[in-house]
């Protein structure tokens, strides 16, 4: 099927992020391999091989790998077993960016510990707690309001915000029932006063490190709702920006593109977090850009130039999701959707539905970000989605 110069990309992890990578991987002739801990997963449906398998099983990930050899494996979630992605790399396996990347971002105790300790980047300020003993120690430390989270999670899971002492036992559950790993560690931190939330799309490559235009974004309940690019930024921000977000990606090296979240506040930029791979709030690249982040991830995995990225468009993005579980569902009103003009839909095609989960997202361009964000999101409220 392959000829023999075809390079082989496995992707652990194979949501609606994943999907796209898949496409721009074939696009650029690589053979691909998707995995994730369910079947049909949205990249599944496009790639050319798939495997169901518990990622965080140490011995399930070396199988699968050492069954395919690829030339690359890409994580594109947090849940998976990075202890053996570090012996596996240590083997000779090509980890993207590298497996030390992998590790630490998936702990929070990790890469905060890198930014502020080693790095010297502004961050909130921060507490760990392994009981809730502990944990109301550290919030009388940091003082409240305060953000709690598991050390280990994703899309923001297990993530609160306790406003006073009397919260510190509901913010340990919901951090204990949301984080993965059975870890029972949790982080609190200082909550910022911060002006906006942005995400600097970066990337590592053979022609040194690119930037994409800022992405605004908002959230709820750490999870993100709709995003906007290109975000308003002074000149000042936009450098020190850069500058955190060149120290944190050279820390953990490899080719690729990594989401660096930030907060803009009126004392300066902090460093939030960060992501080894594409990050949910860059899909509205997909309408905005001339290489979407997707196509930039794999250009810069494959080692290929990357001579810059143009901004096309004000855009945004905004999300569909579903409020109750069901393996029976329909989306409607895309017909409707699409009548807003300069708007596109990406349906995921994720097998069933739960409280809460992404499976659609409308991309919209405008003259001006606020005309682009009026477009999604009148777009988006012309989706349905109906269980059955």
């Amino acid at each position: 099927m392959f000829g023999i110069q075809a390079k082989k990309v496995l992707l652990l992890g194979s949501g609606e992020l994943g999907k796209e990578t898949i496409i721009e991987a074939q696009r650029l002739g690589l053979e691909t391999i998707a995995v994730d801990r369910y079947d049909n997963a949205p990249a599944m449906q496009v790639a050319h091989r798939s495997y169901v398998v518990d990622m965080l099983d140490g011995a399930e990930l070396r199988r699968v790998i050492e069954l395919e050899k690829p030339d690359f494996v890409v994580p594109e979630i947090e849940a998976i077993s990075t202890e053996t992605l570090i012996d596996l790399e240590n083997e000779g396996v090509n980890i993207v960016p590298t497996a030390k990347a992998v590790n630490l971002t998936m702990d929070r105790e990790g890469i905060r510990r890198l930014a502020s300790e080693e790095l010297g980047l502004p961050t909130a300020k921060y507490k760990f707690a392994n009981t809730l003993e502990e944990l109301k120690i550290a919030v009388q430390e940091i003082g409240t309001p305060c953000v709690i989270k598991p050390i280990m999670s994703s899309s923001g899971k297990g993530q609160s915000v306790c406003r006073s002492i009397e919260d510190v036992e509901t913010s340990w559950n919901e951090a204990i029932s949301g984080g993965r790993a059975k870890k029972t560690r949790v982080i609190v931190e200082e909550f910022i006063h911060f002006d906006s939330e942005i995400t600097l799309l970066t990337v590592r490559s053979a022609s040194g490190t690119t930037y994409c235009a800022p992405i605004g974004h908002v959230q709820k309940d750490g999870d993100y709702i709709e995003s906007w690019q290109p975000h308003h930024m002074t000149a000042e921000q936009i450098t020190d920006s850069q500058f955190i977000a060149k120290k944190i990606t050279d820390a953990l090296g490899g080719y690729g593109l990594f989401g660096v979240e930030l907060f803009l506040s009126q004392n300066g930029v902090y460093f939030s977090e960060v992501s080894p791979r594409p990050h949910d709030t860059g899909m509205v690249t997909m309408a905005t850009q001339d290489l979407s982040e997707f196509s930039l991830h794999i250009r810069a995995i494959l080692g290929y130039p990357i001579q810059g990225v143009q901004l096309l468009s004000p855009g945004a993005s905004h999300t569909i999701k579903a409020w109750k579980e069901s393996k029976e569902y329909e989306i409607t009103g895309v017909a409707d959707s699409l009548t807003v003009p300069n708007t596109q839909v990406r349906v995921f095609g994720k097998p069933e539905t739960k409280i809460g989960r992404r499976m659609a997202v409308v991309l919209s361009t405008g003259e001006s970000v606020d005309k682009a964000r009026k477009r999604a999101q009148l777009a988006a409220s012309k989706i349905n989605i109906t269980q059955k």
